[in-house]
């Protein structure tokens, strides 16, 4: 499901609303949300990998915690990490944290993404998923302004038979997406 393009923010506005948020990397809740998405990833990865936090916002927890644990991160933000080289770099795996929700052309921004990983690479996406339409109708999430694509298991089950890649569901709202070693 999507948001009409007629009815997105303007970048000015959308970056405001980003700017409300209060995530501090430091605070043991916002590590504790974010570790739904760094414990699966951290027990499937090998020591030292290479990441991309896409989509990390002014200070990431997520990232903080990876490089704790021994991995090397890049990150980008399209407003406060603009790194467009990062984008023509390959890793060993990319996250995306409550970023796809907000992604104005998901299709191409998730392909690039999948483009950017190695062989064996893995894409852990956090995002609420849809039900069905009766509970969307009545869902809090999709009435955030910034907002504007939302997925359901079928979505990513679908990009992983395009992409010949592996799928998992890992509580209500973690999707790994493992490149398949040969390519």
């Amino acid at each position: 499901m999507f948001v009409p393009p007629a009815l997105f923010l303007s970048a000015v506005q959308e970056k405001a609303e980003y700017d409300r948020h209060r995530n501090d990397p430091c605070d043991p809740g916002y590590r504790r949300f974010h570790g739904r998405l760094f414990e699966p990833l951290q027990q499937r990865l090998a020591p030292n990998s290479a990441g991309l936090d896409f989509g990390c916002g002014p200070a990431s927890a997520l990232a903080a915690m990876l490089a704790e644990a021994g991995h090397r991160l890049a990150l980008y933000d399209c407003f406060y990490a603009p790194r467009p080289a990062v984008l023509q770099e390959r890793y060993d795996f990319i996250t995306a944290t409550e970023v796809v929700e907000h992604l104005h052309r998901p299709g191409e921004v998730l392909a690039q993404l999948w483009s950017l990983l190695r062989p064996g690479g893995l894409l852990g996406l956090m995002t609420k998923l849809v039900r069905d339409r009766e509970a969307f109708a009545r869902w809090h999430y999709k009435n955030d302004p910034t907002h504007v694509a939302f997925f359901s298991r079928q979505t990513f089950d679908w990009l992983a038979c395009e992409w010949g890649a592996g799928v998992e569901f890992i509580g209500q709202d973690v999707i790994l997406l493992s490149k398949p070693a040969g390519g």
